[in-house]
């Protein structure tokens, strides 16, 4: 009989192998930025410790995300337990020890942890590693071969470096904020829903986990092949500034600053979202072909023929002209019509779907991204599964996110220290 079990479906065998296996990742990281990196590292199969704060002195430990709710996961009874889904969504395949690395022995094990690692990721404010002596040239000086990352909002340098960086200044400082929201020929700045907005996520924060998985990845692979640990500088100012993509370009290129185009796209048309009869839809038109089809659908051929709109630079400068057009087009029908129309005519466009949708899409489905996890307080916990899709070292999902401090005995025990150590580093406060 035939397996035809989808390709795409998330895998658990224990005889898959894993991409960075034997690769050890010592997480001193918080809140996204770096747990979203160490996520992606864990997936592929890294041993990620997540060192986390133990509670004291009024507060209640652990990363911050833990309490960052609601919701919060129910337990098999239906109780609220202290696990948030913002933590639960970034910290699968990890294991969790407690440290205080204020103590002087919580900073020598945090030391003795890193000689035998690969690769250290933490987001500390700049100089706040170095008053413990956990700074890169002090870990690199100890363990040549480490890969150390550091995670800041403006980085090591620079007349920002001593400022904490949080994502939603980021998008504004870094320019994101300033072309995303409603065009001024929407609606006024000073109108209820106008003005610069943020994305709905925290998106400086995950591009820059994402590059900072990139550049471990090639520090890996210079250390592997050299010997040479290095050091790391990711900032999320930088990362906000590079992602500007074809809107830094184009300043670039003229000097002058894009305004926000709401719905629409700056450098195509159409491709924004129009109302339709029964609601709102995307239309994404991304050449000169497709516009021609979509005219042909829509019943005015003429448009596509019309040398003030024929090819998409000549529809970029005739914006105010041919969008009112269009709109008034698509009002006449319903979005299914609309949608499956365009879509046997091979012209893009889409609905805009709510989360309830989106999971319940029969693509996304198909695609498993979401993925069950057994977890000690609710019997198993649903969670976003990751997107990576490889053929011979698929992503794995051992572990749900873990408990405070679940695994301390069990890496400490794997760094030799007996049940005698490590109560003495209780006593200490250093655990």
């Amino acid at each position: 009989m035939t397996d035809r079990r989808d390709a795409a479906e998330p895998t658990n065998p224990t005889a898959s192998p894993r991409a960075l296996a034997g690769v050890r990742v010592l997480d001193l990281s918080r809140v996204l930025a770096g747990p979203w990196c160490t996520q992606v590292l864990a997936d592929l199969g890294a041993d990620v410790i997540k060192v986390e704060r133990p509670p004291g002195d009024g507060h209640p430990g652990g990363d911050d995300t833990r309490g960052w709710g609601p919701p919060f996961l129910k337990d098999a009874e239906g109780r609220e337990t202290a696990e948030a889904a913002y933590y639960l969504g970034t910290n699968r395949n990890k294991r969790s020890i407690t440290v205080d690395l204020a103590t002087p022995e919580g900073a020598a094990l945090i030391r003795k942890m890193a000689a035998s690692s690969d690769v250290l990721v933490e987001n500390f404010k700049v100089g706040d590693m170095a008053r413990h002596g956990l700074d890169a040239p002090s870990l690199l000086a100890l363990n040549p071969r480490l890969v150390y990352c550091s995670i800041t909002g403006f980085g090591q340098t620079g007349p920002y470096r001593d400022r904490a960086g949080y994502d939603y200044a980021i998008q504004g400082m870094g320019g994101l904020m300033s072309v995303t929201g409603p065009s001024r020929a929407e609606i006024a700045d000073d109108s209820s829903g106008g003005g610069p907005q943020k994305v709905g996520v925290a998106v400086a924060d995950l591009f820059t986990g994402m590059y900072a998985v990139t550049a471990i990845l090639a520090a890996l692979r210079h250390r592997d092949a050299t010997g040479q640990g290095q050091a790391i500088d990711m900032a999320l100012l930088d990362t906000q500034v590079a992602m500007l993509a074809n809107l830094g370009a184009n300043y670039l290129v003229t000097g002058v600053a894009p305004p926000r185009a709401g719905n629409a796209h700056q450098n195509i048309v159409p491709y924004q979202v129009f109302e339709v009869a029964d609601g709102h839809m995307i239309l994404a038109v991304g050449n000169d072909g497709q516009f021609a089809r979509f005219c042909s659908i829509a019943g005015s051929a003429e448009l596509a023929r019309d040398p003030r709109f024929a090819r998409n630079a000549d529809r970029v400068r005739n914006r105010q002209v041919l969008v009112p057009l269009l709109a008034a087009l698509l009002k006449r029908r319903p979005r299914r019509e609309w949608l499956e129309a365009l879509e046997a005519a091979k012209v893009p466009c889409g609905p805009i779907n709510d989360l309830a949708d989106v999971f319940a899409d029969p693509q996304v489905q198909q695609r498993c991204m979401t993925v069950d996890l057994a977890h000690p307080l609710a019997g198993s916990v649903r969670l976003v599964a990751s997107p990576l899709k490889l053929s011979a070292t698929p992503v794995r999902y051992d572990r749900a996110p873990p408990l405070l401090g679940a695994d301390t005995e069990q890496v400490l025990g794997e760094l030799g220290l007996d049940a005698v150590a490590i109560a003495g580093l209780r006593r200490a406060g250093a655990i």
